[in-house]
């Protein structure tokens, strides 16, 4: 027999054991690092060797197992055996980052100066994957792949990157760096980012893009003017108009002369007028609301660059940024958690798991993973779009932009924008108005086709013409019909809502739902936070209390030396123990840092929280944040929660115990405090019971700095042997954790801190203009009963006979007594964000309209809930300004009350529009209606083109120049309007029918009575010979028809000025100076009218006038103005009474003709419908087809063309690469024996 070599050799290594992070079940079996030596035999790695686990994790190639106590052995072994289990567990590290088919581009990059590319790092969150961070080489893999630093982040000086890196290199283990040192240990300061860096992060950028989304793509200009244009009435109006110029051609070929021809070629001309200008019109707002959408989703982001923190833009994330995480922060790349504590993530925006998902550190992680100890809870991924629950912690970014969750989401999800309340209103209105004109004018169709087949008979005239009268009467019908939908209605909300948003953007309220501007103007309840809304945020601690004895102010005027000390009297009897105590409350017990803002020095975050800090600097010589907190090792920290408003932090002691410290609202922590010092000055730290007395003065103390308007920070501690302390309840799933509630009792006492935040300068004055316009303010804030009220009572919030509560009382109440006591209820304390959306959804069910302010993360419910959220853009967290419609930017309570005027602004100016465009279409309608029937020849007064003319001014200019008015302080003189308000109030409709009655009775009595008025039948009937009076008749109803079409228009723009008022006051020229765009249109539509007169002639059949002519046209327009004031003059309560009884008389009319009319056009209408859908449709699809095919060829090419160039590089790149194995080698299980020493 040949000897056989059964296995491969077994090498045996003895090495020391450092064990940095393990789990909690190892931890229970351990002891410390110096008693313990591992025996390692390491089998190397055979080809043809396979796994006998396959839950377990294979070795990576040319590396050594983790010496891990828990390990796998032999049946009937003495050691642990603790299996991995996760999801791709027995993956090979191929298979982990496979290519997907879909995105195979991603995974190509040319001259990629990085380990990886932007498709591999997407294989670790899709979906999350343990397999792919392991093939990495775990966070120390990818900060070497990246060409960053989880400590320093990127550097600021980084442009291209000249040294290459491979995958092996980067995700080859680096023994030089076995311990992690979180990027918080070596933070100095806070700078401001280079930005003037040429070529910053070029190559970064380059492969991996930056963190923008493709905007949704605007329609081109050219698309807006087909989308004008693609109205099945312009069109129909196009072909009959079409068929009319030919007609009219082949008249003037047969007979030299005829003019016929004109009119079809000025439709033509007119119809391309509307559409050029509805496209630009919508080109316009297409920009303005795409320059809006950019300056609502940008923010800013804490990154650390080059070892300091900085302000970024969310823009300017790049992969392989260093981004700090907080409680509240909305994630804006998808990356992996370096370190953190306590860190939880509402996932739901990704991944559909609606309970919080905990999160841990990539380096413990990557250990466990090593041990084999790695199970599928673990969870070190943070995912784009996420919202940060509770903790703090720092994450590497490793995909951005398109390549993130988030973006690969948005991408897909991309829809309309979404109509507005008022803009649903009034496309209602306006196919019920247009319904109307349609009607109108199918009646006229109907008349005019009955009478022109009658007279067909006797008809000698040539069949051209006859032709040609049949489209006349069609022109007609169809241009009425153009005239009569009031298209213009949505058209002139969204200018009014984008001139509003533009405007109001200037004024700090940043609009990011449309909806909230117009429902703003009817708000009629307020419910606001006090801190950095009403008063400045700007917070000083004023005054304290050391121990229960010590009572300190930095002005003590009043009192004597023995009451109150000054801080420095204060703080130098303190002794070094109790400085170093109050230090760790302040510094350690605090998620602010050090920063920079407008070139000074300043501390960044809580506003509360840096008024601590800076009085840690001041008087207790606190030296720069990171370096207090590197000396310190927390072991676990308790974000500040809004419920129970406060925050906690466990360190360990030199000594090797613990201590607990907690910041919080006072009275609150003092109901937990049963122990306090007995000397501040003693250096060790002597406790005694907290006496009724003690207890009592605290209180005392407490409500006296409230009545001062001061908010109240308690600071209390508490030392353990252990942590968890013996007995206390564990979170669940970290055992190492204690749940906060069950250790947050029998706390020591340790100060009082009063801090002082002074009003906004205005607020009172911005308060008392709600109320006057019918806004009651209601504020709601966590600080206590006294500050609050006294803060109200100071902002004219609280009235004497006003009720003020606490969040925990007004919860408890039933909705009945809620309903009763609201109409009172004026301030709202130490209130929760329960109770806040309690009281928001309550209000909403007394049928009020409620704006809510909200900053924290806990407020999102309350801000969905209100027709109307208002986040905070300085203090506010991402996940609140997700939640809002609007964000002030300037956290001003000022800032609503401009809301207000301009939510208010665009309602009047659609009710102005509204009111100028019903007053055109019932004239312009029933003119034509009835001169055409009259006439003999079937001919409206108003042609096709002048009608189209005024189309123009009623849809367009006149939605432009009321549209654009701005708001005075006098919009706030009246009160809100109710939810269920007509569209068109008593007032409006007096103005309405009463300027179209007039208008009608000056255009009727011009058309039938001007002949005999202005002297024209005498002029005709002197000329004897017959066919020199047709010649002078025709010409004089020529001139006739012109002064009426004159006088008709400049009727309409007199009627604008009308319009500018919604009341019945009188001065309908206020403002009109200020608003330019209001005179350039009108500019616009008088000299358009002025040169049509005299140059239109043929086109829009009519004839120059001369001076007299004109003063008779103007002379007639001009008393609409004086007829307006008349108008006004009528009380609306006798308006009401008028029209109610005309309602009910047109009804009991209008009810069986409408029934009649629907039982004759049905067969009409549905013929029409089979026509459409046989005809037009098809025509339509074509172009539309035609249309795409022309706008996607371009972008077609631009795409072969990329995909051309990343073919090259490809094969460039597979030329120098050696050829990948399918299948990487098999190995044998590990064999690890371990032993104690």
């Amino acid at each position: 027999m040949s000897n056989k070599l059964l296995a491969p050799p077994i090498s045996i290594s003895i090495s020391p054991y450092h064990h940095e992070s393990c789990s909690p079940e190892s931890e229970a079996n351990s002891s410390t690092a110096s008693d313990r030596t591992v025996f390692s035999l390491q089998v190397p790695s055979s080809p043809t060797a396979t796994s006998l686990g396959g839950d377990t994790l294979r070795s990576r190639a040319n590396s050594f197992n983790s010496v891990a106590e828990t390990a796998r052995s032999r049946a009937n072994s003495d050691v642990k055996t603790v299996p991995s289990t996760y999801e791709g567990d027995d993956m090979t590290d191929e298979e982990a980052l496979r290519p997907d088919p879909r995105n195979l581009k991603d995974f190509e990059v040319i001259d990629n100066p990085f380990a990886f590319s932007p498709g591999q790092l997407g294989k670790i969150l899709d979906p999350k994957s343990l397999a792919a961070f392991r093939a990495f080489g775990g966070i120390r893999g990818l900060e070497k792949g990246l060409k960053t630093d989880i400590v320093a982040g990127l550097s600021v000086d980084e442009t291209s990157i000249s040294e290459r890196i491979s995958f092996e290199e980067a995700t080859r283990p680096d023994k030089s760096k076995e311990t992690l040192v979180t990027s918080s240990d070596s933070t100095e300061d806070i700078i401001s980012p280079k930005d003037d860096v040429p070529g910053q992060y070029h190559d970064r950028k380059r492969v991996f893009k930056d963190n923008r989304l493709p905007t949704k793509k605007s329609l081109s200009i050219w698309r807006l003017f087909w989308n004008a244009y693609n109205d099945r009435i312009l069109i129909i109006l196009t072909v009959a108009a079409v068929i009319s110029l030919a007609l009219g051609v082949y008249e003037a070929v047969s007979e030299p002369g005829s003019l016929d021809w004109v009119e079809g070629l000025a439709i033509e001309i007119a119809v391309v007028i509307v559409v050029l200008v509805t496209g630009l019109n919508d080109y316009r707002r297409e920009k303005q609301f795409v320059a809006l959408n950019a300056k609502k989703d940008d923010r800013q982001v804490k990154a650390i660059r080059s070892g300091k923190s900085v302000l970024i833009s969310v823009y300017d994330v790049m992969v392989g940024d260093v981004l700090h995480l907080e409680s509240g922060d909305s994630v804006p790349a998808d990356g992996v958690l370096i370190d953190g504590h306590g860190i939880r993530c509402d996932d739901s925006s990704a991944t559909g798991e609606s309970h919080a998902m905990k999160k841990t550190g990539g380096q413990e992680v990557w250990t466990r993973i090593i041990e084999e100890t790695a199970t599928s809870k673990l969870d070190p991924f943070i995912i784009s779009g996420s919202k940060v629950l509770e903790g703090v912690g720092t994450y590497l970014v490793t995909s951005v932009g398109v390549n993130s969750s988030y973006g690969r989401i948005i991408m897909s999800l991309q829809t309309e924008t979404e109509a507005t309340p008022l803009q649903v209103k009034l496309a209602r209105m306006a196919n019920w108005i247009g319904g109307l004109g349609t009607a109108a004018a199918g009646l006229l169709f109907f008349i005019l086709l009955i009478r022109f087949l009658v007279g067909l008979p006797s008809n000698t005239k040539h069949p051209a013409e006859k032709g040609s009268e049949f489209f006349n009467i069609l022109i007609v019908a169809i241009t009425i019909i153009v005239v009569a939908v009031p298209e213009g209605l949505p058209v002139a909300v969204t200018l009014a809502l984008s001139f509003a948003t533009k405007k109001m953007l200037n004024e700090n309220n940043l609009v990011r739902r449309l909806r909230a501007c117009e429902t703003m103007g009817n708000a009629t309840t307020i419910c606001s936070d006090k801190t950095g809304t009403l008063t400045q945020n700007k917070m000083t601690a004023v005054s304290g209390v050391l121990s229960s004895n010590v009572h300190f102010a930095r002005d003590p005027a009043g009192k004597s030396e023995e009451d109150v000390l000054t801080f420095p009297a204060a703080f130098e009897r303190t002794s070094t123990t109790v400085k170093t105590l109050l230090l760790q409350s302040s510094a350690i017990n605090s998620t602010a840092f050090e920063g920079e803002e407008d070139g000074r020095f300043t501390f960044i975050g809580s506003k509360t929280e840096t008024a601590i800090l800076i009085l840690a600097k001041e008087q207790l010589g606190m030296g720069p944040v990171a370096e207090e907190r590197a000396g310190v090792e927390v072991v676990q920290l308790i974000p500040f929660d809004s419920d129970r408003k406060c925050m906690g932090v466990v360190i360990r002691l030199k000594s090797g115990g613990y201590r607990f410290l907690v910041k919080g609202a006072a009275e609150i922590l003092l109901a937990k405090a049963t122990r306090e010092l007995v000397d501040v000055s003693e250096e060790s730290l002597q406790e005694c019971n907290l006496s009724n007395s003690s207890r009592s003065q605290l209180s005392s103390d407490i409500n006296h700095f409230a009545s001062d308007s001061l908010r109240t920070i308690a600071m209390l501690y508490k030392d353990f042997q252990q942590w968890p302390p013996v007995g206390a309840e564990t979170l669940e799933g970290d055992s190492s954790m204690a749940v906060f509630e069950d250790v947050f009792k029998e706390m020591t006492f340790l100060c009082i801190v009063g801090i002082q935040d002074p009003l906004r300068e205005g607020v009172a004055k911005a308060v008392k203009t709600c109320q006057d316009a019918g806004v009651v303010v209601r504020m709601v804030t966590g600080d206590n009963v006294t500050t609050a009220s006294a803060i109200a009572s100071q902002c004219g919030i609280k009235t004497p006979d006003g009720l003020v509560m606490e969040g925990p009382k007004f919860r408890q109440l039933s909705h009945e007594k809620m309903d009763e006591l609201l109409p009172r209820l004026q301030v709202l304390a130490r209130s929760s964000p329960d109770d806040k959306q309690i009281l928001v959804s309550r209000l909403k069910h007394l049928g009020e309209t409620v704006a809510v302010t909200g900053d924290g993360s806990n407020d999102g419910p309350a801000l969905k809930t209100a027709d109307v959220g208002f986040s905070m853009g300085i203090a506010g967290t991402e996940v609140a300004k997700q939640a809002s419609a609007i964000i002030l930017l300037d956290d001003n309570f000022a800032s609503i009350v401009s809301a207000i005027m301009w939510g208010r602004s665009v309602n009047d100016a659609v009710a102005k529009f509204l009111q100028f465009q019903i007053t055109v279409n019932i004239t312009a309608v029933v003119l034509a209606f009835v001169s055409a029937v009259s006439s003999p020849d079937s001919k409206s007064v108003l042609s096709a083109v002048q009608l189209l003319w005024v189309n123009l001014i009623m849809d367009t200019f006149a939605a432009l120049a009321l549209a654009t008015d701005a708001p005075t302080e006098k919009i706030l003189d009246r009160k809100p309007s109710p939810k269920r308000a007509a569209l068109i109030t008593t007032n409006m409709w007096k103005m309405i029918i009463g300027q179209a009655v007039y208008q009608l009775v000056v255009t009727f009595t011009l058309y039938y009575a001007g002949f005999s008025i202005l002297g024209y039948s005498s002029r005709v009937n002197s000329i004897v010979d017959t066919e020199q009076r047709d010649d002078l008749s025709s010409f004089l109803h020529t001139e006739l028809d012109t002064i009426v079409f004159n006088t008709f228009v400049w009727m309409q723009i007199f009627n604008e000025f009308n319009s500018r008022r919604l009341d019945n006051k009188l001065n309908i020229f206020e403002g009109v100076h200020r608003n330019y765009f209001f005179i350039v249109i009108n500019a616009i539509m008088v000299g358009g009218q002025v040169m049509i007169v005299f140059v239109g002639g043929l086109a829009f059949q009519i004839k120059r006038i001369d001076g007299t002519q004109w003063a008779i046209c103007i002379g007639c327009a001009v008393p609409c103005l004086l007829w307006a004031v008349i108008l006004r003059c009528i009380p609306d309560k006798y308006a009401a009474t008028f029209f109610d009884y005309a309602a009910n008389i047109w009804l009991t009319i209008a009810r069986p003709t409408i029934r009649l009319l629907a039982f004759i056009f049905k067969p009409v209408a549905n013929g029409w419908r089979a026509l459409s859908k046989a005809v037009f449709k098809p025509a339509q699809r074509f172009c539309e087809r035609a249309l795409s095919k022309v706008f996607r060829k371009k972008a077609a090419q631009s795409e072969a063309e990329s995909r051309d160039e990343v073919a090259r590089g490809t094969e460039r790149r597979s030329s120098k690469m050696p050829e990948m194995s399918h299948e990487l080698p098999r190995q044998p299980p590990p064999i690890t024996l371990t032993t104690v020493n």
